[in-house]
């Protein structure tokens, strides 16, 4: 009987854990919203690409300190196990995807 009970508390357990797995849709969905709402990063022109929980985020933005900030931000979205950070700074004086 203790032996039913241990499996069936093992089974719910797992099911958890499953349950709380979040799909690369929904972390797409959740990094172009948190990127987008940022008014430094005004991420609405970056490409975001994500493959099993991996996030890699391309294009230009304005300095360092927003490539940074935009890592940080994706970062928090739930279901982000890494972010791989291509961003690349625009070169001064260039006009930025926003403007």
């Amino acid at each position: 009987m203790r032996t039913l009970v241990a499996v069936f508390l093992l089974a719910v357990l797992a099911g958890a854990c499953l349950a709380q797995t979040v799909s690369d849709d929904q972390i797409y969905d959740d990094v172009r919203l948190r990127l987008a709402g940022d008014r430094d990063v005004k991420g609405g022109a970056l490409e975001v690409i994500v493959e099993q929980g991996v996030v890699t985020l391309r294009g230009k933005v304005r300095t360092e300190k927003i490539k940074e900030k935009a890592a940080r931000l994706t970062r928090k979205v739930k279901g982000v196990k890494k972010v791989v950070n291509e961003l690349q700074i625009e070169p001064s004086g260039a006009p930025s995807a926003g403007s």
